[in-house]
């Protein structure tokens, strides 16, 4: 009997010396994000990088296909419990999910989670659009970017330029010139909903011109549109003007080639674009081709403000375990090194949303580098000046449905040849329609 038990004994002990100590399966969390195509493919590798980097968690990242679809589909499954852990917000949604309460607020995570975040790292103009009215961070700055002007270097020599308009009155001149050298498109652009970011946001931003009454409706939900009030309605005139005379085309899928393409194969000789199109224009670029980026330019006597802030943040969602949290904030604090900054910049063009990370950049001599070059200009501009009530960002409930009001007066003035002035007065008047809406969906809320 004894030598049973013994026996016995022996077999339990070495089953327990041969399956070692029982190691817990990491904890597993959702991100979902609207990038495709390339910028879907570094957003995957980054979520790569950060799952070799330890053992306790893993992120599985989910492209939903569009910024409305990463929204729109983290709502509905919020209201389903089947929400993700982190969710990818574009600079349009900011105020909706604000409002929501369906967030676990940045600054209150990493604190909960023992890291010890120095939020003032963050530039100013871009911590501004994503935190509270008490400066308190809602969300994470992600793939940050501002517009910048790109122009062909030899184009322009051929005109006798050796830098690109730093005026609109410069640009008409250049556009006009460049018309005459016998270039077919001295200007690029689209009417779309996704270029008003850079059409009429950012040209209000760095001429320090509102698009909303109440400083953008960061002072409360009342606030009505006024965009057609001011030097945009200029803009749009000497756009339609530009491209009534040929020195501006419409470039997009619809007519075969996007104007960002257009560009990087030399056809189109300026364009208005995010900094985020760097990397790609640069891999595409015409053989031999000399390219360079300038600040968007600004109209004579005025005095030029930073500009806005693009792309998106990464806001996490509420209802899920302390277990997910932890991991949520591991994933945060891996993305905000340094060293992730110079990688992701590298492979996306996006700038790094933190001075210390662009100090990094700096001491790597990324900006030295002839694909890098230039970037540092979007920093610059977005630096430009500490932000303003009106510069710091936008707090537009259906931002995204205002955009398409103003995209539609766009088309209609330039392919239409609708009055400019009536054309932005009626978007203006849809859009106050969407603010009010909006302000009734949330009666009784007061702004953070």
């Amino acid at each position: 009997m004894l030598t049973k038990i013994l026996g016995a004994a022996s077999t339990l002990a070495l089953f327990a010396a041969l399956s070692g100590p029982v190691v817990a399966a990491p904890v597993k969390i959702d991100f979902w994000y609207g990038n495709s195509g390339d910028i879907s493919k570094r957003v995957q590798e980054q979520c790569e990088r950060f799952n070799a980097s330890q053992s306790d968690y893993q992120i599985v990242c989910t492209s939903q296909g569009s910024y409305d679809a990463s929204l729109q589909n983290t709502i509905a499954a919020f209201r389903a419990g089947q929400q993700p852990t982190i969710a990818q917000v574009s600079d349009a949604g900011t105020l909706d999910i604000m409002l929501s309460g369906a967030f676990y607020p940045a600054n209150k995570l990493m604190k909960d989670n023992g890291f010890d975040v120095n939020w003032d790292d963050y530039f100013s103009g871009i911590k501004s659009y994503y935190a509270t009215s008490k400066g308190e961070m809602n969300s994470f700055p992600f793939n940050s970017s501002t517009a910048l002007l790109y122009w062909n270097k030899d184009a322009y020599a051929k005109i006798g330029r050796d830098h690109g308009p730093a005026t609109w009155e410069e640009a008409a001149a250049d556009f006009k010139a460049l018309k005459a050298a016998g270039y077919s498109c001295p200007l690029g652009f689209n009417v779309s909903r996704d270029e008003v970011w850079q059409l009429e946001e950012q040209f209000l931003a760095v001429h320090g011109e509102p698009n909303a009454t109440l400083n953008n409706g960061y002072d409360g939900l009342g606030a009505e549109m006024a965009f057609n009030k001011g030097k945009w309605v200029q803009f749009v005139r000497d756009l339609k003007g530009w491209y009534d005379a040929g020195e501006a085309v419409l470039k997009s899928k619809e007519t075969g080639q996007t104007f960002v393409e257009a560009f990087a194969a030399g056809d189109c000789q300026t364009i208005l674009t995010s900094v985020g199109d760097h990397g790609n224009i640069g891999r595409t670029a015409k053989e031999g081709m000399n390219w360079d980026v300038a600040m968007l330019p600004v109209y004579e006597g005025t005095e030029r403000k930073n500009s806005l802030v693009g792309g998106a943040s990464l806001w996490t969602i509420a209802g899920k375990s302390p277990e997910e949290y932890k991991a949520a904030a591991a994933f945060y604090n891996f993305i905000a090194k340094p060293e992730e900054a110079l990688t992701w910049s590298t492979v996306t063009g996006y700038i790094p949303v933190r001075q210390s990370g662009f100090d990094y950049l700096n001491g790597e001599g990324f900006y030295d580098k002839a694909p890098y070059k230039g970037r540092e200009l979007a920093i610059q501009s977005l630096t430009f000046t500490p932000p303003t009530p009106v510069t710091r960002g936008q707090r537009l409930g259906g931002l995204l449905q205002i955009r398409q009001e103003i995209a539609n007066a766009l088309q209609a003035i330039v392919i239409q040849n609708a009055d400019v002035q009536t054309s932005l007065d009626d978007a203006a008047t849809r859009g106050n329609a969407i603010l009010r809406r909006f302000e009734q969906t949330y009666a009784g809320k007061t702004l953070p």
